[in-house]
């Protein structure tokens, strides 16, 4: 049997306003109850907990999280590092991103086009950490050609939620 290659890719034209609604609600707030989603959108929880589910099913929805704060958690050092690679071919690209996903202190890895091949997003304790980090951790990843740090003096703005509609 012949795998279907659209199969999982849906588009935003599918959903009607009730679910652009259902979204946009959960994207402010993922803890809401069924039943005062159901409220805000004018129909029962039953359909609501059915649509939920299918856009959770269509990929829509990919998972539920909590907003933790770094700064509470002593992580209040945000760094962006640039990442040159010494080469470019699959086996060090693979390994790379094998051997960033280990590093905790990388929240986000983004492969980027222009001068450097990739951007991440490092929370650190403190600039002692921050120092220990690449040294001892990224350091040691042996596809890094080079690196580039920019260090975050206030973040303006920060938000998960994308704009639908």
């Amino acid at each position: 049997m012949k795998s279907d290659p659209l199969k999982g890719k849906f588009s935003v034209d599918e959903l009607d306003e009730t679910d652009i609604q259902i979204l946009k609600i959960l994207g402010n707030d993922s803890s809401i109850k069924t039943k005062d989603l159901a409220t805000k959108v004018n129909l029962s929880p039953s359909p609501v907990f059915e649509r939920v589910r299918r856009l959770e099913e269509k990929g829509y929805i990919r998972k539920y999280i909590a907003l933790l704060d770094a700064e509470k958690l002593s992580y209040g050092l945000i760094v962006f590092v640039s990442i040159k690679l010494k080469q470019h071919d699959k086996s060090i690209g693979h390994n790379f991103v094998k051997d960033i996903q280990k590093l905790d202190e990388v929240v986000e890895c983004y492969n980027i086009s222009g001068e450097h091949d990739f951007l991440l997003k490092v929370y650190a304790r403190d600039m002692k950490h921050f120092q220990d980090f690449v040294f001892n951790k990224l350091g040691s990843v042996s596809s890094i050609g080079s690196t580039q740090s920019t260090f975050v003096m206030s973040q303006i703005k920060h938000s998960f939620n994308i704009k639908i509609r």
